[in-house]
């Protein structure tokens, strides 16, 4: 029986570190960038192309001493962070997969020094609510675990507490200086996001709908030119709409990496892009 390809990406993983073991970061480094990636779910796991790609892309950037993680998957106001605690359940909240996906553990470091640094950098007197039971949940997860397989760094999930571009870009601005601290900050979502509109074709086969390419090629485009008004007028602007998003929690943590940005307007880097199930896999950082 061949190897399931997460098996075989954890062995290339670990011959990789013991070549040349990944550096942690140091402040001589100066500051990491922001990272917005597709995320993904278990079937990225399956996905040897994918998994090296965002792999590699990790494997570019010196190991962060930490990582603060946005995912479309936790709406939640006020503005609150996961457990801080080692080995918290994660969150499994997919459903359909093969039973080994439900038995995947992350189990990272402690994040209490991490929560008290998101701490520091708010504005007095804003409360930041630890949910002491809640874990990680697929959208920080499943990247991490292909991209960081030994789960040793800290992480922390940052609910989104809003969809307004103006506010997430707000928020960014205000993690901005974890960064020089060696936190890596990820905005994690998808470029486009229509499942209720793919097909059996698009699923399992290599078809990419009109709306999904129209999308990622103007957002695209946007990123290229650092327009992020343009980027935030997506509901109105982006051809596609509202295909491919039908719901947008899957493209507004893209404001939380452009606000942690040094300079929000700068064009970014694209590191992943194609197509997978016909979904955008666009992912990009930003210095």
């Amino acid at each position: 029986m061949a190897a399931h390809p997460f098996s075989t990406h954890l062995q290339r993983h670990a011959q990789l570190e013991a070549v040349a073991p990944q550096q942690v970061w140091t402040p001589e480094d100066g500051a990491l960038p922001s990272l917005y990636l597709s995320h993904g779910a278990p079937p990225t796991f399956e996905d040897a192309a994918w998994m090296t790609e965002l792999h590699t892309w990790a494997r570019s950037l010196p190991k962060p001493r930490a990582i603060l993680i946005v995912s479309a998957h936790w709406e939640s106001a006020p503005l609150s962070i996961s457990s801080t605690q080692a080995g918290t359940e994660l969150v499994y909240d997919f459903g359909g997969f093969a039973p080994v996906y439900y038995r995947m553990r992350y189990d990272t470091p402690p994040a209490t020094d991490l929560a008290r640094l998101v701490m520091s950098v708010l504005p007095d007197g804003e409360e930041l609510h630890e949910h002491r039971s809640r874990g990680l949940d697929h959208g920080a997860w499943v990247p991490l675990k292909v991209m960081y397989p030994d789960a040793d760094v800290p992480v922390l999930q940052l609910s989104m507490p809003t969809h307004d571009a103006s506010m997430l870009l707000d928020l960014g601005r205000r993690l901005r200086t974890l960064r020089e601290h060696g936190v890596l900050v990820i905005g994690s979502g998808f470029m486009t996001h229509g499942l209720p509109f793919l097909t059996r074709e698009m699923f399992t086969g290599n078809v990419v709908p009109e709306w999904s390419r129209d999308f990622d090629a103007w957002a695209a485009d946007a990123l290229s030119r650092g327009d992020v008004d343009e980027l935030a007028r997506f509901r109105s602007a982006a051809p596609g709409m509202p295909y491919a998003h039908p719901t947008v929690e899957h493209f507004t943590p893209l404001f939380v990496t452009l606000g942690a940005a040094s300079d929000p307007e700068a064009p970014v880097a694209t590191a992943i892009n194609g197509y997978s199930m016909g979904l955008s896999k666009r992912s990009f950082q930003a210095a």
